[in-house]
């Protein structure tokens, strides 16, 4: 019998099963991202199809990736890139680059070995940044490298998207098509820059004036939804839009105050976001392409911990760090499962099998990372001295 409940009594319901399934997160120490998408798998046939769980979700994507520009004025978002630029470029190579090359040599195209490469390409900020705190290793020396690494890939991470969204949107890919798409993106981020540099860096008192307002809140929320509607008016990311209209509040440089106003409509929308995957992903006809996710796996593992050591040494660590760092770079989420929902049904269940495999094995490298450094280069005990006689 099909019962259809009031959408407000099925909006309760949910939020008290998210809290309740957030709790067994926090207990057992599984990342919330993880227990969002199982309770989505389970929820599918009861929410079905639902736009409105979906665009509440994309809501907390828009506002993830806006808080995210916001920890960047345009001269900090320079020195960051540079310092980190050669890890990041070979994490690039490596996970976007060789993947691609992996996935095509097993029969896919292009698009879907560019869509498969950008799912096995971030390591999840919000996983990574919560064991590096519950493992009270964030005053570590790998931490500012793997933080480092993380604001790397949430700078490619959008431009990827956007790239992706252009692809997955037309018929074919041409070169002409392919440049108008670059154009559009180099249009959007220099749009985001001017109007940073030339008017948001002005407003310093209109925000002071106006912050402890309670409507204030509106016109942020208001400026990181409209630019990332202008992306998607140009076929692109509002993923995009989101982080550039952050950059554009950042010269305001009142960032942690804003914050205090996002982060609770964010951490109410963000977890649709993730229910709302699960329910879209199907088994119905078992996992496809074992083959490939079993080897797409192992080489994911691989490449991250060839990331942490080769480009923690070019970051400056020492050996024994940059392994312990290596290792902590294996967990995919967020931005994996964001690039995985513009696949098809095929892929979308392939990529949501690695993402859920590789942030499980992240978790437990994670945890494993010190004892595995201390294997390789063990401390060097203290020579004894004899005393004479």
């Amino acid at each position: 019998m099909d019962i259809q409940l009031p959408i407000m009594l099925s909006a309760g319901i949910i939020f008290i099963l998210l809290f309740c399934f957030g709790l067994l997160s926090v207990k057992f120490k599984i990342p919330e991202v993880i227990i969002y998408i199982l309770l989505g798998l389970v929820l599918a046939s009861f929410l079905g199809d639902s736009h409105l769980l979906h665009l509440i979700g994309e809501i907390g994507i828009v506002l993830l990736f806006f808080m995210l520009g916001m920890e960047f004025p345009i001269k900090q978002l320079m020195k960051v890139a540079k310092k980190v630029t050669p890890a990041g470029t070979l994490d690039v190579l490596l996970n976007i680059g060789v993947s691609m090359i992996i996935v095509y040599f097993f029969g896919l195209g292009i698009i879907e070995s560019l869509l498969i490469g950008g799912v096995v390409y971030a390591t999840s900020s919000s996983i990574t940044a919560k064991l590096l705190e519950t493992s009270k290793r964030t005053a570590n020396p790998e931490s500012e490298f793997i933080l480092g690494l993380l604001i790397f890939e949430d700078l490619v991470a959008p431009v990827l998207v956007a790239i992706l969204v252009g692809l997955t949107a037309g018929t074919g890919v041409t070169a002409g098509s392919f440049t108008i798409l670059l154009l559009k993106v180099v249009l959007l981020t220099a749009g985001a820059i001017l109007l940073g540099q030339l008017l948001f860096s002005k407003l310093s008192r209109f925000f002071e004036r106006y912050l402890s307002s309670d409507i204030f809140i509106m016109f942020v929320i208001g400026i990181a939804l409209a630019y990332g509607g202008i992306a998607l008016y140009l076929d692109l990311s509002e993923v995009l839009g989101a982080f550039l209209a952050g950059i554009m509040i950042a010269e305001v440089k009142k960032t942690e105050q804003l914050e205090h106003l996002i982060v609770p409509i964010r951490d109410l929308t963000l977890p649709l976001f993730f229910l709302w995957f699960g329910t879209t992903i199907e088994f119905g006809s078992g996992i496809p392409m074992i083959g490939l996710l079993i080897t797409l796996s192992i080489w994911a593992i691989v490449a991250k911990i060839i990331v942490g050591i080769v480009g923690g040494r070019l970051y400056g660590l020492s050996k024994k760090v940059s392994v312990r760092a290596g290792f902590s770079l294996v967990q995919r989420g967020e931005f994996s499962i964001i690039i995985a929902a513009l696949a098809t049904t095929e892929v979308m269940v392939f990529s949501s099998v690695f993402i859920l495999g590789t942030a499980m094995v992240g978790i437990l490298l994670f945890q494993l990372a010190p004892k595995i450094a201390n294997y390789f280069y063990p401390n060097k005990k203290p020579k004894k001295v004899k005393l004479p006689g």
